[in-house]
């Protein structure tokens, strides 16, 4: 059977939510992720911001020198995470194999249910309906033969858009004399190698195929399938998801390696509550650190399958520990190897713990759920909290780069 594949992208989500929420923010150009005094990068911006070339991932020095007139403001992740719940409810009616890019954007592997609900297009179409209708924020739509067709499709009619690719031929017809970024696969640095020999769209790629593989090997026979419209990879379930974690980015460097793990304790927790909600468990846990330079490096350590606070922290704490001392901007955590199946057996971060440890975590994450994650806070996580806001060091820029 013809896979039938949809990729949901949610316009410009986080400055849709805050004009949801306070109308009088339509129409300007709404920049969040920080303010233009402090350090950061654009999270998202509405489409009025993206007119004077602001865009994701953007420093905000530069995005204000483009935009001096703009709105910033800071992300606000619980608005943006409820909403998002909402939309990934709806896209659940519709198919069980939903594989969640990110808060705003995910594929759903319709084959075997669009015949349910009258074909593709008028799936398409009442998702967008209800997507309007109860949570009040547009969607792009897009329907294709593959991952690849789907998400090129989304992209097409950008806002509140919608396009379907129904094939291989159809999808090479409409982007063979496009960039070759457009292909799957081909970030900034491939683009350069193929364009040193010449190759800058993707009617070059089809037409130069030896020269591809002589430079590129395996990755290169790859983009070269994906050109020709051949794509084989498959839509996973979000349960199957491989990591989940989130970052800081501080308005100042950071020297101090005890203000550095308080830093880590906090985000510790909001992981382990992320991950609680989710009935998932970690089996590595990574660090990530941005210095100064802009040098970023990763330390890893596996082990027993755990959602806990403590294990999350300590460990990640014990990979801070080893790492060069120099001046840090980012810091971060990731819950890697993500599992439905927890362990059972006790670790060494067990050994003098109390053993009712696990009836707590239960009784402060039902009170979290009813209240707010902010409700209970173990004595360790309030000494943290009073420990920032004494500090001398400056806080974190409230901006979240989570990853899921």
């Amino acid at each position: 059977m013809d896979r039938i594949i949809m990729h949901i992208d949610m316009d410009a989500f986080f400055a849709a939510v805050e004009i949801r929420d306070n109308p009088g923010l339509g129409g300007k150009p709404l920049i969040i992720g920080a303010l233009p005094s402090e350090r950061g990068v654009v999270a998202t911006c509405s489409y009025e911001a993206r007119v004077f070339g602001v865009r994701s991932a953007m420093s905000i020095k530069e995005a204000y020198r483009r935009c001096p007139h703009g709105v910033y403001m800071h992300p606000s992740m619980g608005k943006y995470a409820a909403a998002s719940r909402q939309v990934h409810k709806i896209w659940g009616d519709y198919t069980d194999i939903c594989e969640y890019i990110s808060l705003d954007e995910g594929f759903l592997d319709i084959t075997g249910t669009s015949h349910l609900f009258g074909g593709a297009t008028a799936m398409a179409r009442e998702i967008k309906r209800r997507t309007v209708d109860e949570v009040g924020l547009t969607c792009s739509v897009g329907v294709g033969y593959s991952m690849m067709s789907a998400k090129l499709a989304s992209e097409e009619k950008k806002p509140d858009g919608f396009f379907v690719i129904p094939t291989a031929q159809d999808l090479k017809n409409l982007i063979i004399d496009r960039n070759v970024r457009v292909i799957y696969g081909v970030g900034a640095k491939t683009a350069e190698e193929l364009q040193k020999i010449g190759i800058t769209t993707v009617r070059h790629v089809l037409e130069n195929s030896q020269a591809v593989v002589a430079i590129l090997g395996n990755h290169g026979r790859q983009i070269i399938e994906l050109a020709a419209g051949v794509d084989t990879r498959r839509v996973t379930a979000y349960s199957e998801a491989k990591s989940i974690g989130t970052e800081q980015t501080f308005q100042q460097d950071i020297t101090d390696f005890d203000y550095l793990k308080d830093v880590l304790l906090l985000t510790a927790q909001r992981l382990s509550f992320d991950i609680k909600l989710k009935k998932l468990y970690a089996n590595t846990i990574t660090l990530k650190v941005t210095y100064f330079d802009m040098k970023s490096i990763t330390r890893s350590k596996s082990g027993e399958a755990t959602d806990k606070t403590a294990v999350i922290y300590e460990t990640a704490a014990e990979l801070l520990d080893k790492i060069e001392r120099r001046p840090i901007r980012l810091i971060g955590i990731t819950l890697n190897n993500l599992t439905e199946t927890p362990n059972l057996q006790f670790t060494l971060f067990d050994e003098g713990r109390d053993l009712d440890d696990d009836k707590l975590s239960d009784a402060m994450m039902k009170l979290q759920l009813k209240y707010g994650r902010g409700i209970v806070k173990t004595a360790s996580v309030l000494r943290a909290e009073k420990r920032l806001t004494e500090s001398d060091e400056p806080a974190e820029t409230p901006q979240d780069n989570s990853q899921a």
